[in-house]
């Protein structure tokens, strides 16, 4: 058996490094009655938004959508819900 080396605190900060992700989850209800602004600073610092939607969804997000997307941010419309998703954080389509 040869001799390896394998040093998991440098693993363990390597990880902790790259995996440092601000921000959380935020639930709400896409229906108008929010200003696109506040979605917006939502997105801005780094939270990912998971919103029922209650209407016309382009209508509803028109506020929002594009300055998310130009940002680099990504938007997803999935069975009644827009989940949207600052830069740097995607989400997997492959099983659906």
């Amino acid at each position: 058996m040869s001799d390896f080396d394998l040093d998991l605190r440098t693993v363990e900060e390597h990880i902790d490094d790259e995996l440092e992700i601000e921000g959380s989850i935020v639930l709400g209800v896409l229906d108008g009655e929010t200003p696109a602004e506040e979605w917006l600073e939502a997105v801005s610092k780094g939270n990912v938004l998971v919103l029922n939607v209650e209407g016309n969804v382009n209508e509803l997000a028109s506020g929002f959508a594009r300055d998310v997307k130009e940002s680099g941010g990504n938007l997803i419309h999935f069975r009644g819900f827009l989940l949207v998703m600052p830069p740097g954080v995607d989400v997997s389509t492959d099983r659906l």
